[in-house]
Protein backbone atom coordinates (compact mmCIF):
# COMPACT_ATOMS: atom_id res chain seq x y z
CA UNK A 1 0.00 0.00 0.00
CA UNK A 2 1.01 3.46 -0.66
CA UNK A 3 2.03 5.66 2.22
CA UNK A 4 -0.28 8.66 2.06
CA UNK A 5 1.12 11.71 2.46
CA UNK A 6 0.00 14.61 4.56
CA UNK A 7 1.43 18.46 5.24
CA UNK A 8 1.17 20.32 8.77
CA UNK A 9 1.73 23.70 8.75
CA UNK A 10 2.89 24.13 11.85
CA UNK A 11 3.83 27.02 14.26
CA UNK A 12 7.09 27.56 15.85
CA UNK A 13 6.38 30.03 18.60
CA UNK A 14 8.27 33.40 18.96
CA UNK A 15 11.43 32.13 18.47
CA UNK A 16 13.07 29.72 21.59
CA UNK A 17 12.66 25.89 21.46
CA UNK A 18 11.05 26.33 24.80
CA UNK A 19 7.75 27.51 23.08
CA UNK A 20 7.04 24.76 20.64
CA UNK A 21 3.82 23.04 21.66
CA UNK A 22 3.81 19.69 22.73
CA UNK A 23 2.24 18.53 19.38
CA UNK A 24 4.95 20.30 17.61
CA UNK A 25 7.48 18.18 19.09
CA UNK A 26 5.42 15.12 18.45
CA UNK A 27 4.92 16.13 14.14
CA UNK A 28 8.71 16.64 14.22
CA UNK A 29 10.16 14.00 16.06
CA UNK A 30 7.82 11.99 12.98
CA UNK A 31 8.54 14.14 9.93
CA UNK A 32 10.00 13.00 6.85
CA UNK A 33 10.39 16.36 4.83
CA UNK A 34 11.10 19.69 6.71
CA UNK A 35 10.35 23.08 4.85
CA UNK A 36 11.49 25.55 7.54
CA UNK A 37 11.21 29.78 7.85
CA UNK A 38 14.28 31.42 8.09
CA UNK A 39 13.42 32.78 11.85
CA UNK A 40 12.94 29.63 13.47
CA UNK A 41 14.89 28.15 16.48
CA UNK A 42 17.88 25.94 14.92
CA UNK A 43 17.39 23.81 18.03
CA UNK A 44 14.00 22.49 16.41
CA UNK A 45 15.93 20.77 14.13
CA UNK A 46 17.90 18.13 16.64
CA UNK A 47 14.05 16.39 16.96
CA UNK A 48 14.03 15.47 13.31
CA UNK A 49 14.60 11.99 12.57
CA UNK A 50 18.33 11.30 11.02
CA UNK A 51 16.47 10.43 7.35
CA UNK A 52 14.09 13.75 7.73
CA UNK A 53 14.86 15.89 4.60
CA UNK A 54 15.35 19.54 5.41
CA UNK A 55 14.74 22.44 3.07
CA UNK A 56 15.57 25.89 4.00
CA UNK A 57 13.40 28.53 2.58
CA UNK A 58 14.11 31.92 4.07
CA UNK A 59 11.37 33.64 4.94
CA UNK A 60 13.08 36.88 6.63
CA UNK A 61 12.97 40.59 5.78
CA UNK A 62 16.02 41.83 3.86
CA UNK A 63 17.36 38.36 3.40
CA UNK A 64 17.16 35.90 0.22
CA UNK A 65 13.83 33.95 0.15
CA UNK A 66 12.43 31.33 -1.98
CA UNK A 67 9.43 32.19 -4.08
CA UNK A 68 5.87 31.72 -2.50
CA UNK A 69 5.21 29.74 -5.51
CA UNK A 70 8.68 27.31 -5.50
CA UNK A 71 7.63 26.73 -1.66
CA UNK A 72 3.80 25.82 -2.83
CA UNK A 73 5.08 23.66 -5.28
CA UNK A 74 7.58 21.60 -2.34
CA UNK A 75 4.80 20.84 -0.25
CA UNK A 76 2.62 19.41 -2.88
CA UNK A 77 5.83 17.30 -4.50
CA UNK A 78 7.08 16.11 -1.14
CA UNK A 79 3.02 15.29 -0.27
CA UNK A 80 2.47 13.33 -2.99
CA UNK A 81 5.44 11.39 -2.53
CA UNK A 82 3.57 10.04 0.58
CA UNK A 83 5.84 12.00 3.11
CA UNK A 84 5.00 13.63 6.17
CA UNK A 85 5.70 16.94 5.61
CA UNK A 86 6.13 19.54 8.20
CA UNK A 87 5.96 23.33 6.81
CA UNK A 88 7.38 25.07 10.04
CA UNK A 89 6.83 29.01 10.60
CA UNK A 90 7.54 31.36 12.66
CA UNK A 91 4.96 32.36 15.74
CA UNK A 92 1.20 31.34 14.43
CA UNK A 93 0.38 30.05 11.06
CA UNK A 94 -2.24 32.37 10.47
CA UNK A 95 -0.61 35.49 12.00
CA UNK A 96 1.09 37.56 8.67
CA UNK A 97 2.16 34.43 7.15
CA UNK A 98 1.36 33.21 3.71
CA UNK A 99 -0.81 29.84 5.22
CA UNK A 100 -3.69 30.61 3.34
CA UNK A 101 -2.04 30.86 -0.13
CA UNK A 102 0.19 27.44 0.96
CA UNK A 103 -3.50 25.64 1.81
CA UNK A 104 -5.16 26.90 -1.99
CA UNK A 105 -2.03 25.37 -3.38
CA UNK A 106 -2.54 22.30 -1.13
CA UNK A 107 -6.13 21.99 -1.62
CA UNK A 108 -5.83 22.50 -6.03
CA UNK A 109 -3.68 19.53 -5.58
CA UNK A 110 -5.60 17.39 -3.74
CA UNK A 111 -3.07 17.27 -0.38
CA UNK A 112 -4.09 16.05 2.81
CA UNK A 113 -2.90 18.95 5.20
CA UNK A 114 -3.56 20.25 8.79
CA UNK A 115 -2.97 23.49 10.62
CA UNK A 116 -1.57 23.70 14.12
CA UNK A 117 -1.18 26.52 16.20
CA UNK A 118 2.19 28.23 17.68
CA UNK A 119 2.19 30.52 19.89
CA UNK A 120 2.53 34.26 18.11
CA UNK A 121 4.72 36.88 18.75
CA UNK A 122 2.64 39.45 18.84
CA UNK A 123 1.24 37.95 22.17
CA UNK A 124 4.70 36.40 23.51
CA UNK A 125 7.30 39.43 22.96
CA UNK A 126 4.95 41.67 25.55
CA UNK A 127 4.37 38.92 27.80
CA UNK A 128 8.25 37.88 27.94
CA UNK A 129 9.04 41.13 28.57
CA UNK A 130 6.71 41.75 31.39
CA UNK A 131 4.15 44.22 28.89
CA UNK A 132 0.31 42.86 29.86
CA UNK A 133 -1.90 44.08 26.56
CA UNK A 134 -4.96 44.39 28.48
CA UNK A 135 -5.24 46.23 31.90
CA UNK A 136 -8.49 46.87 33.79
CA UNK A 137 -7.40 50.92 33.81
CA UNK A 138 -5.06 51.48 30.81
CA UNK A 139 -5.85 49.30 28.06
CA UNK A 140 -9.25 47.36 27.58
CA UNK A 141 -8.17 45.77 24.56
CA UNK A 142 -5.17 46.03 21.77
CA UNK A 143 -4.59 45.99 17.85
CA UNK A 144 -1.98 43.70 16.00
CA UNK A 145 -1.02 44.65 12.57
CA UNK A 146 2.09 44.12 10.17
CA UNK A 147 4.09 47.66 9.09
CA UNK A 148 4.72 45.36 5.68
CA UNK A 149 2.89 48.23 3.93
CA UNK A 150 2.45 51.23 5.74
CA UNK A 151 0.22 53.40 2.92
CA UNK A 152 -2.26 50.65 3.60
CA UNK A 153 -3.27 51.05 7.17
CA UNK A 154 -6.28 53.87 8.40
CA UNK A 155 -3.89 56.13 10.95
CA UNK A 156 -6.55 57.65 12.16
CA UNK A 157 -8.28 54.29 13.93
CA UNK A 158 -4.60 52.97 14.82
CA UNK A 159 -4.44 56.57 16.94
CA UNK A 160 -7.61 55.79 18.77
CA UNK A 161 -6.23 52.15 20.11
CA UNK A 162 -5.21 52.13 23.33
CA UNK A 163 -2.64 49.41 22.90
CA UNK A 164 -0.87 48.93 19.25
CA UNK A 165 1.06 46.55 18.30
CA UNK A 166 3.31 46.19 15.11
CA UNK A 167 4.97 43.42 13.59
CA UNK A 168 8.11 43.75 10.94
CA UNK A 169 8.09 47.40 11.68
CA UNK A 170 12.39 47.95 12.64
CA UNK A 171 12.80 49.67 9.37
CA UNK A 172 10.33 51.64 9.41
CA UNK A 173 9.85 52.92 13.26
CA UNK A 174 10.44 56.73 12.88
CA UNK A 175 7.64 56.76 10.18
CA UNK A 176 5.01 54.52 12.86
CA UNK A 177 6.12 57.16 15.49
CA UNK A 178 5.27 60.05 12.97
CA UNK A 179 2.25 58.71 11.62
CA UNK A 180 0.57 58.77 15.11
CA UNK A 181 1.22 61.33 16.17
CA UNK A 182 0.43 63.51 13.22
CA UNK A 183 -3.14 61.87 13.72
CA UNK A 184 -3.57 62.64 16.95
CA UNK A 185 -1.56 60.21 19.30
CA UNK A 186 0.25 62.32 22.11
CA UNK A 187 3.94 62.40 21.69
CA UNK A 188 4.54 60.84 25.74
CA UNK A 189 2.81 58.25 24.58
CA UNK A 190 5.14 55.00 25.46
CA UNK A 191 6.76 52.45 23.49
CA UNK A 192 8.90 49.32 23.66
CA UNK A 193 10.75 48.05 20.53
CA UNK A 194 11.24 44.33 21.30
CA UNK A 195 14.00 42.38 19.73
CA UNK A 196 14.71 38.96 19.54
CA UNK A 197 11.69 37.75 21.83
CA UNK A 198 12.25 34.78 23.59
CA UNK A 199 15.66 34.09 22.78
CA UNK A 200 18.72 34.82 24.99
CA UNK A 201 19.75 38.07 22.77
CA UNK A 202 16.59 39.15 23.62
CA UNK A 203 16.91 43.16 23.60
CA UNK A 204 14.14 45.97 24.92
CA UNK A 205 14.21 50.12 24.15
CA UNK A 206 11.92 51.90 25.72
CA UNK A 207 10.67 55.66 24.98
CA UNK A 208 7.82 57.66 23.64
CA UNK A 209 6.51 58.47 19.90
CA UNK A 210 8.67 61.88 20.33
CA UNK A 211 11.91 59.82 21.56
CA UNK A 212 11.83 56.26 20.25
CA UNK A 213 13.70 57.12 16.83
CA UNK A 214 16.46 58.78 18.38
CA UNK A 215 16.72 56.00 21.10
CA UNK A 216 17.21 52.99 18.24
CA UNK A 217 19.18 54.98 15.91
CA UNK A 218 21.90 53.32 14.47
CA UNK A 219 20.59 49.52 15.71
CA UNK A 220 19.87 47.07 13.55
CA UNK A 221 16.03 46.43 14.93
CA UNK A 222 14.80 43.36 13.03
CA UNK A 223 13.25 41.18 14.25
CA UNK A 224 11.19 42.87 16.45
CA UNK A 225 7.97 43.81 17.97
CA UNK A 226 6.48 47.15 18.76
CA UNK A 227 4.23 47.91 21.63
CA UNK A 228 2.65 51.45 21.80
CA UNK A 229 0.52 51.96 24.86
CA UNK A 230 0.52 53.27 28.62
CA UNK A 231 0.54 49.40 29.31
CA UNK A 232 4.44 49.96 28.58
CA UNK A 233 5.16 51.53 31.37
CA UNK A 234 3.94 48.46 34.04
CA UNK A 235 7.02 46.80 33.18
CA UNK A 236 9.01 48.32 35.99
CA UNK A 237 6.14 46.88 38.23
CA UNK A 238 5.52 43.48 36.75
CA UNK A 239 9.15 42.44 36.34
CA UNK A 240 9.75 39.02 38.28
CA UNK A 241 12.53 40.07 41.00
CA UNK A 242 15.56 37.45 39.24
CA UNK A 243 15.03 39.46 36.10
CA UNK A 244 17.75 41.41 34.45
CA UNK A 245 18.81 44.31 34.98
CA UNK A 246 22.36 44.85 33.56
CA UNK A 247 21.38 44.80 29.87
CA UNK A 248 22.32 42.26 27.56
CA UNK A 249 24.13 39.03 29.00
CA UNK A 250 27.82 38.42 27.27
CA UNK A 251 27.14 35.84 25.18
CA UNK A 252 23.89 36.64 24.16
CA UNK A 253 24.06 37.24 19.90
CA UNK A 254 26.72 34.51 20.08
CA UNK A 255 25.62 30.63 18.99
CA UNK A 256 27.77 28.15 20.16
CA UNK A 257 28.64 24.41 18.94
CA UNK A 258 29.13 22.30 21.59
CA UNK A 259 30.88 18.99 20.45
CA UNK A 260 30.80 16.97 23.78
CA UNK A 261 28.91 13.24 23.73
CA UNK A 262 25.12 12.80 23.91
CA UNK A 263 23.68 13.04 27.07
CA UNK A 264 26.59 15.01 28.72
CA UNK A 265 26.22 18.23 26.82
CA UNK A 266 23.65 19.81 29.09
CA UNK A 267 25.47 20.86 31.85
CA UNK A 268 27.56 22.62 29.95
CA UNK A 269 24.92 24.15 27.72
CA UNK A 270 23.18 25.35 30.82
CA UNK A 271 26.45 27.12 31.80
CA UNK A 272 26.80 28.80 28.26
CA UNK A 273 22.73 29.33 28.20
CA UNK A 274 22.79 31.31 31.73
CA UNK A 275 25.36 33.81 29.68
CA UNK A 276 23.00 34.57 26.98
CA UNK A 277 23.97 32.03 24.45
CA UNK A 278 22.35 29.65 22.05
CA UNK A 279 23.62 26.49 21.75
CA UNK A 280 23.80 24.24 19.22
CA UNK A 281 24.53 20.41 19.31
CA UNK A 282 26.82 19.02 17.51
CA UNK A 283 27.80 15.38 19.71
CA UNK A 284 31.13 14.68 17.98
CA UNK A 285 31.33 11.64 20.80
CA UNK A 286 29.35 8.59 20.95
CA UNK A 287 29.53 6.61 24.67
CA UNK A 288 29.01 2.96 24.41
CA UNK A 289 30.09 -0.51 26.25
CA UNK A 290 33.75 -1.29 25.31
CA UNK A 291 33.78 -4.53 22.43
CA UNK A 292 34.14 -7.01 25.88
CA UNK A 293 33.27 -6.76 29.02
CA UNK A 294 36.12 -9.80 29.72
CA UNK A 295 39.09 -7.78 31.27
CA UNK A 296 36.82 -5.58 33.32
CA UNK A 297 34.76 -9.02 35.12
CA UNK A 298 38.09 -10.40 35.98
CA UNK A 299 39.15 -7.58 37.61
CA UNK A 300 36.05 -7.39 39.57
CA UNK A 301 36.10 -10.57 40.51
CA UNK A 302 39.31 -10.32 42.33
CA UNK A 303 39.06 -6.83 43.70
CA UNK A 304 41.03 -7.91 46.83
CA UNK A 305 44.23 -7.84 45.11
CA UNK A 306 44.26 -4.12 44.46
CA UNK A 307 45.88 -1.16 46.63
CA UNK A 308 44.11 1.82 44.70
CA UNK A 309 41.75 2.39 42.17
CA UNK A 310 42.07 4.94 39.15
CA UNK A 311 39.08 6.71 37.82
CA UNK A 312 39.65 10.05 35.09
CA UNK A 313 36.56 10.58 33.78
CA UNK A 314 32.86 11.17 34.90
CA UNK A 315 32.25 8.00 31.75
CA UNK A 316 34.76 6.25 33.78
CA UNK A 317 32.85 5.89 37.13
CA UNK A 318 29.67 5.60 35.66
CA UNK A 319 30.73 2.89 33.92
CA UNK A 320 32.54 0.32 36.49
CA UNK A 321 30.10 0.99 39.23
CA UNK A 322 27.54 -0.03 36.79
CA UNK A 323 28.94 -2.89 35.71
CA UNK A 324 29.70 -3.59 39.46
CA UNK A 325 26.41 -4.00 40.16
CA UNK A 326 25.83 -5.82 37.16
CA UNK A 327 27.79 -8.39 37.82
CA UNK A 328 26.09 -8.82 41.56
CA UNK A 329 28.11 -7.12 43.59
CA UNK A 330 27.78 -3.70 45.61
CA UNK A 331 29.79 -1.17 46.76
CA UNK A 332 31.23 -2.84 49.48
CA UNK A 333 33.40 -4.84 47.23
CA UNK A 334 35.56 -1.26 47.49
CA UNK A 335 36.13 -0.94 51.28
CA UNK A 336 39.72 -2.00 51.13
CA UNK A 337 40.45 0.01 47.89
CA UNK A 338 41.87 3.46 47.65
CA UNK A 339 40.18 6.18 45.01
CA UNK A 340 41.91 8.15 43.48
CA UNK A 341 40.57 10.51 40.41
CA UNK A 342 41.60 13.48 38.48
CA UNK A 343 38.90 16.19 38.21
CA UNK A 344 36.71 18.12 40.95
CA UNK A 345 33.71 17.02 38.64
CA UNK A 346 34.71 13.19 38.58
CA UNK A 347 34.70 13.68 42.00
CA UNK A 348 31.63 14.89 42.70
CA UNK A 349 30.07 12.31 40.11
CA UNK A 350 31.90 9.33 42.19
CA UNK A 351 30.20 11.08 45.37
CA UNK A 352 26.83 10.71 43.85
CA UNK A 353 27.50 7.15 43.53
CA UNK A 354 27.77 6.68 46.70
CA UNK A 355 31.76 7.04 47.16
CA UNK A 356 34.22 9.24 48.52
CA UNK A 357 37.63 9.52 46.48
CA UNK A 358 40.79 9.89 48.19
CA UNK A 359 43.32 11.40 46.52
CA UNK A 360 42.01 14.15 43.99
CA UNK A 361 45.32 16.50 42.87
CA UNK A 362 44.82 19.88 42.77
CA UNK A 363 45.32 20.36 39.05
CA UNK A 364 42.62 19.34 36.11
CA UNK A 365 44.80 16.79 34.26
CA UNK A 366 45.79 13.08 34.40
CA UNK A 367 49.67 14.12 34.55
CA UNK A 368 49.46 15.52 38.17
CA UNK A 369 47.88 12.17 39.13
CA UNK A 370 51.33 10.74 39.42
CA UNK A 371 53.36 14.19 40.17
CA UNK A 372 51.51 14.47 43.56
CA UNK A 373 50.17 10.59 44.46
CA UNK A 374 50.06 10.68 48.37
CA UNK A 375 51.73 7.68 48.90
CA UNK A 376 55.20 5.86 47.38
CA UNK A 377 53.88 4.11 44.05
CA UNK A 378 57.11 1.32 44.51
CA UNK A 379 55.03 -1.64 44.44
CA UNK A 380 51.24 -0.81 44.66
CA UNK A 381 48.66 -2.86 42.46
CA UNK A 382 46.70 -0.31 40.75
CA UNK A 383 43.49 -0.65 38.66
CA UNK A 384 42.47 1.26 35.79
CA UNK A 385 39.07 1.74 33.59
CA UNK A 386 39.55 3.50 31.50
CA UNK A 387 38.04 3.94 27.47
CA UNK A 388 39.27 1.35 25.18
CA UNK A 389 41.01 2.79 22.28
CA UNK A 390 41.99 6.57 21.81
CA UNK A 391 43.04 7.18 25.62
CA UNK A 392 46.85 8.67 26.42
CA UNK A 393 49.17 6.41 27.97
CA UNK A 394 51.37 9.08 30.25
CA UNK A 395 49.19 7.57 32.98
CA UNK A 396 50.29 4.10 32.67
CA UNK A 397 54.15 4.82 31.91
CA UNK A 398 54.42 7.17 34.92
CA UNK A 399 52.38 4.69 37.35
CA UNK A 400 54.89 2.07 35.62
CA UNK A 401 58.12 3.93 35.67
CA UNK A 402 58.09 4.86 39.63
CA UNK A 403 57.36 0.89 40.46
CA UNK A 404 53.31 0.28 40.46
CA UNK A 405 52.11 -2.52 38.43
CA UNK A 406 49.02 -1.14 36.56
CA UNK A 407 46.16 -3.21 35.57
CA UNK A 408 44.48 -1.65 32.94
CA UNK A 409 40.61 -2.54 31.57
CA UNK A 410 38.10 -1.48 29.08
CA UNK A 411 35.37 0.21 31.09
CA UNK A 412 33.51 1.87 27.77
CA UNK A 413 34.48 2.78 24.41
CA UNK A 414 34.06 6.40 22.56
CA UNK A 415 33.62 6.29 19.02
CA UNK A 416 32.56 9.07 16.29
CA UNK A 417 28.85 9.18 15.60
CA UNK A 418 27.63 7.84 11.90
CA UNK A 419 26.47 11.43 11.31
CA UNK A 420 25.98 15.16 12.18
CA UNK A 421 23.18 16.71 13.69
CA UNK A 422 21.12 18.39 11.42
CA UNK A 423 20.90 21.47 13.32
CA UNK A 424 24.35 21.95 13.22
CA UNK A 425 24.29 20.88 9.55
CA UNK A 426 21.92 24.50 8.83
CA UNK A 427 23.74 26.58 11.74
CA UNK A 428 27.25 26.03 9.81
CA UNK A 429 25.89 26.44 6.26
CA UNK A 430 23.40 29.48 6.68
CA UNK A 431 26.89 31.10 8.67
CA UNK A 432 25.23 31.34 11.70
CA UNK A 433 28.02 29.65 13.95
CA UNK A 434 30.18 31.90 16.35
CA UNK A 435 32.33 29.37 18.20
CA UNK A 436 33.22 25.78 18.60
CA UNK A 437 34.08 24.25 21.66
CA UNK A 438 36.04 21.13 22.14
CA UNK A 439 36.28 19.57 25.47
CA UNK A 440 39.01 16.81 24.56
CA UNK A 441 41.30 15.76 21.90
CA UNK A 442 38.95 12.86 20.46
CA UNK A 443 36.44 15.49 20.03
CA UNK A 444 38.30 17.52 17.83
CA UNK A 445 39.49 14.50 15.39
CA UNK A 446 35.67 13.00 15.92
CA UNK A 447 34.69 16.45 14.55
CA UNK A 448 37.23 16.67 11.61
CA UNK A 449 35.94 13.31 10.11
CA UNK A 450 32.18 14.70 10.43
CA UNK A 451 32.71 18.03 8.84
CA UNK A 452 34.72 16.10 6.11
CA UNK A 453 32.11 13.63 5.72
CA UNK A 454 29.47 16.73 5.26
CA UNK A 455 31.55 19.07 3.78
CA UNK A 456 33.93 17.40 1.61
CA UNK A 457 37.16 18.44 1.11
CA UNK A 458 35.81 22.45 1.60
CA UNK A 459 35.41 21.69 5.45
CA UNK A 460 37.83 23.85 6.89
CA UNK A 461 36.35 27.18 4.09
CA UNK A 462 32.70 26.47 7.05
CA UNK A 463 34.72 27.72 9.99
CA UNK A 464 36.08 30.31 8.02
CA UNK A 465 35.05 32.84 10.93
CA UNK A 466 33.71 30.71 13.75
CA UNK A 467 35.87 30.55 16.58
CA UNK A 468 37.83 27.52 17.89
CA UNK A 469 37.77 26.92 21.83
CA UNK A 470 39.66 24.56 23.50
CA UNK A 471 39.16 23.22 27.31
CA UNK A 472 43.26 23.00 27.98
CA UNK A 473 46.74 22.51 26.60
CA UNK A 474 46.24 19.11 25.44
CA UNK A 475 42.77 19.78 23.09
CA UNK A 476 44.28 22.60 22.15
CA UNK A 477 47.31 20.77 20.66
CA UNK A 478 45.02 18.60 18.80
CA UNK A 479 43.37 21.68 17.49
CA UNK A 480 46.53 22.93 16.29
CA UNK A 481 47.15 19.70 14.37
CA UNK A 482 44.21 18.58 12.89
CA UNK A 483 42.04 22.65 12.52
CA UNK A 484 44.87 24.88 12.32
CA UNK A 485 44.31 27.12 15.04
CA UNK A 486 42.97 27.80 18.19
CA UNK A 487 41.45 31.17 19.14
CA UNK A 488 40.11 30.68 22.72
CA UNK A 489 41.50 28.41 25.70
CA UNK A 490 40.71 27.71 29.25
CA UNK A 491 43.43 28.68 31.82
CA UNK A 492 41.00 26.34 34.14
CA UNK A 493 40.61 23.58 32.59
CA UNK A 494 37.19 22.66 33.09
CA UNK A 495 33.47 23.31 31.64
CA UNK A 496 33.27 26.80 34.14
CA UNK A 497 36.62 27.79 32.79
CA UNK A 498 35.98 27.11 28.86
CA UNK A 499 32.59 29.28 29.50
CA UNK A 500 34.91 31.96 31.26
CA UNK A 501 36.96 31.96 28.31
CA UNK A 502 34.39 32.22 26.12
CA UNK A 503 32.68 35.09 27.94
CA UNK A 504 35.80 37.09 27.97
CA UNK A 505 36.39 36.62 24.10
CA UNK A 506 33.04 37.78 23.77
CA UNK A 507 33.88 40.56 25.68
CA UNK A 508 36.82 41.67 24.28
Amino acid sequence: MTKSGKVYLLGAGPGNIDYLTVQGQRLLHQADCLIYDALVDLRLLSLLPPTCEIIPVGKRGGQPSTPQNEINQLLVTHCQQGQQVVRLKSGDPFIFGRAAVEIQALKAADCDFEVIPGLSSALAAPLLSAIPLTDPALSHGFGVYTAHNLHNLDWATLANLETLVMLMGGQHLGEICYQLQSHGKHEDTTVAVIQWASQPQQRLWQGTLLTMAQITKGERLSPCIIVIGEVVRLREFLQPPTASMTGVQPLANKTILVTRATGQASAFTTLLNHQGATVIDLPALEIRPPSSWADLDQALANLQRFDWLVLTSANAVNFFLDRLLDQGFDLRQLAQIKLAVVGKKTAKILAERGLRADFVPDNYVADALVESFPVALSGLQVLFPRVETGGRDVLVKEFSAQGATITEVAAYESGCPAVMPAGAIAALQQERVDAVTFASSKTVRHFEQLMAGQFGESWREVLTGVAIASIGPQTTQTCHDTLGRVDIEATIYTLDGLTDALVQWAKA
